[in-house]
């Protein structure tokens, strides 16, 4: 009696396609993709790594598990708050459900009293001015990076921006300022070295060419010993008829304790700036933008300008902000503020339950806030040589490699997760190191 050949008992595509699951996978996933993950499972059965009966189950499996993008989430055991390499602030509950809500038809421009077209982005406005009300009026804009050259643009197009040398920073990825802000047609006007600027040296450059004066904060970096530079204050009593513009970066809106020489907008508009620039997903904890805050007449002649069309922000951004100041704990403050003995705690047991000792580690800031500015806590230290099997599971954790050593800072990881923290580092060190998909 001949052998039924067990691939001929291999379910076929049609077959699968049509379960119910799989139907419904394609609506989330589309059909290509679909068929993609039915025919690798057919393979696997093919090539006997599954039996016949076993296919129906792996491909539900493999589909309920499956994200439509292929951007994974990844658990920040770090210590760096606004860590650039996974998307800068994590969103708030709020700001995601905004998206949720702004992902359909909404009336991002239309008054639906009246059924005729209204002003965009009202409402995100009206949230940041209530946060920062030493701001006259305000425009987001898509990053920072957006808002320094639509204010260099208005300002200084075939004119002069006069900046100290000891701000022409480079930011991440080698974007120099001087490149972008060259970019626009402006010119710039250099003054003092790069570690001493007086206040005469503003003076001597300012003259009919000066489309603006730009202070730029240098987020990254910090320079000691023999320095000297020029407050807010002081180029305010001195420049009277000359936009005073000052980038700050980091996104932080009033004064905060933890971090007291990170400049804030509120504290720059009252030491006499006439527009702040700052990001939105830093400090602020929410969507990549861009803010300008200031004087009505300023951001008015940015909002008008056509290039500010150019960069403008979405519909989901727009709510993303929104939510952020309106709505409830924002990831990045919640973890800035992260208590020293609830880290150590949470440090203590995870230690406990993995077999590891824990040491004193001092987190970041990160997203070039507050350089040089520690954040105590605690960190489980594991062998260096399990980091790359933590970052390749599921899920994916990030833990920070230093001193030859793993380790796992918990400031960045919601306690919810602890428990699939756990998991994922006894399942590397007992060699169970599936890499995720």
């Amino acid at each position: 009696m001949t052998s039924v050949d067990p691939r001929r008992l291999i379910p076929r595509t049609d077959h699968l396609l049509g379960l119910p699951a799989v139907r419904a996978a394609q609506e989330r996933l589309g059909q290509d993709l679909v068929r993609a993950i039915v025919s690798d499972v057919q393979d696997l059965a093919r090539r006997g790594e599954l039996g016949p009966d076993e296919v129906e189950g792996v491909l539900t499996a493999r589909l309920a598990s499956r994200s439509p993008t292929l951007l994974r989430p990844v658990l920040n055991a770090t210590g760096v708050v606004i860590h650039t390499n996974l998307g800068r602030a994590p969103l708030s509950r709020a700001a995601v459900d905004a998206i949720v809500t702004a992902s359909g038809y909404v009336d991002v421009e239309l008054d639906l009293a009246t059924g005729i077209r209204s002003k965009r982005g009202t409402a995100a406005k009206g949230a940041l001015l209530r946060a920062c009300p030493a701001a006259e009026d305000a425009l987001v804009v898509n990053n920072g990076a957006a808002a320094l050259v639509l204010a260099t643009t208005v300002f200084a197009a075939g004119r002069e921006v006069v900046i100290s040398r000891g701000e022409l920073i480079e930011i991440g990825a080698g974007f120099r300022l001087p490149d972008l802000m060259a970019s626009t047609g402006a010119r710039l006007r250099e003054v003092g070295t790069t570690n001493r600027t007086h206040l005469a040296d503003y003076l001597d450059a300012i003259g009919p060419e000066t489309g603006c004066v730009l202070k730029v904060h240098p987020s990254n970096f910090r320079v000691e010993g023999f320095t000297s530079g020029v407050s807010l204050e002081e180029l305010r009593a001195a420049i009277q008829d000359v936009p005073l513009v000052a980038d700050l970066g980091s996104g932080l809106l009033v004064p905060d304790p933890v971090l007291p020489d990170e400049p804030d907008a509120t504290s720059a508009l009252a030491a006499g700036a006439d527009l702040v620039i700052a990001s939105g997903d830093k400090l602020l904890g929410g969507p990549q933008a861009g803010l300008l805050l200031g004087r009505a007449e300023l951001v008015s002649r940015l909002a008008r300008h056509p290039l500010a069309r150019a960069v403008r922000v979405d519909k989901l951004t727009l709510a993303a902000i929104e939510a952020t100041l309106s709505g409830g704990p924002v990831p990045v403050m919640q973890s800035l503020h992260a208590d020293a003995a609830v880290l150590r705690t949470r440090a203590e047991r995870l230690a406990a339950a993995v077999g590891a000792p824990v040491v004193a580690h001092d987190g970041r800031v990160g997203g070039g806030g507050a350089p040089g500015v520690p954040l105590h806590g605690w960190a489980v230290r594991l062998p260096a040589d399990l980091a790359e099997p933590l970052r390749r599971g599921d899920p994916a954790v990030l833990p920070r490699v230093h001193d030859g050593a793993c380790l796992i800072d918990l400031r960045c990881v919601p306690p919810e997760e602890d428990d699939r923290l756990t998991a994922a580092i006894q399942r590397v060190i007992t060699g169970d190191r599936t890499v995720g998909h």
